[in-house]
C-alpha cells in the first residue's frame, strides 16, 4: 500500500501536507505540556504551606509532649499545644488541596487545548488521508486488471466535475454506454489523473 500518488506535484502536495499535520500536532502537544507545566506552579504556595503546617504541627506535638511531663500541671498545659498541632495539620491539608485542585486545574487545560487540534487531526484530516489511500490502491489495482478500465471509467462519470466529463465528450454518459474505446480510457485516465495516479 502506497501512501503518496505517482504524479510529482500531488505527491509533493501530499507530502507537505502530512509534515504539516505532524507539526502541528508536535506544537499542540507542546504548548499543552507548557502550560501543563505554567500552571503547576501555582501549586508552590501549596507545597510550602504543607510543608510550613506539617512541620509546624510536629514541633507542637513534641513540645506538647515535652510539656505534658511536667508533674501535676503537664496535663494541662499540653491541651493548647496540641490544638494548635490540629490547626497546623488544617493549614497542611489546605495546601495539599490547593496543590490537587492546580493539577486538575492544569490537566484539564491542557486537555482542553489538545481537543481542537487532535480532534482536527483524528476526525477530518485521517479519514480523509485514509479514504484517499484506499481509493488510490482500488484504482491501482482496476488499473492493472483488463475490465478494470469500464470501472474507472463507470467511477469517473459518478466522481468527476461535469465540466471535465463535457471535454470528454459532449454525450459522455451515451459514448460510454455505447463503450466507445476513446472515451472510456479517456474517462478511466481523468479519474486516474483526479487521484494522482499515472493514466492507463
Amino acid at each position: 500500500m502506497r501512501m503518496y500518488a505517482d504524479r510529482a506535484t500531488v505527491a509533493a502536495r501530499q507530502l507537505v501536507t502530512d509534515l504539516l499535520v505532524a507539526a502541528w500536532v508536535y506544537v499542540s502537544v507542546t504548548a499543552a505540556l507548557w502550560v501543563h507545566a505554567l500552571v503547576r506552579r501555582l501549586a508552590v504556595p501549596g507545597q510550602k504551606l504543607e510543608g510550613a503546617g506539617n512541620g509546624m504541627a510536629d514541633s507542637l506535638g513534641d513540645a506538647g509532649r515535652k510539656v505534658g511531663r511536667v508533674p501535676v500541671v503537664g496535663d494541662d498545659l499540653t491541651s493548647p499545644f496540641e490544638r494548635a498541632a490540629r490547626a497546623a495539620h488544617s493549614l497542611a491539608e489546605a495546601g495539599s488541596d490547593q496543590q490537587a485542585v492546580v493539577d486538575d486545574l492544569a490537566t484539564a487545560l491542557a486537555i482542553g487545548l489538545l481537543i481542537v487540534p487532535l480532534g482536527l487531526v483524528l476526525f477530518v484530516w485521517l479519514p480523509l488521508r485514509i479514504r484517499w489511500i484506499r481509493r488510490a490502491a482500488t484504482a491501482r489495482d482496476l488499473r492493472a486488471v483488463p475490465g478494470g478500465r469500464d470501472l474507472l471509467a463507470l467511477c469517473a462519470l459518478a466522481n468527476q466535475p461535469l465540466r471535465r466529463l463535457d471535454r470528454i465528450d459532449a454525450d459522455v454518459v451515451d459514448a460510454w454506454r455505447r463503450g466507445d474505446d476513446d472515451t472510456v480510457r479517456e474517462l478511466a485516465a481523468l479519474e486516474l489523473r483526479g487521484l494522482g495516479l499515472r493514466g492507463s
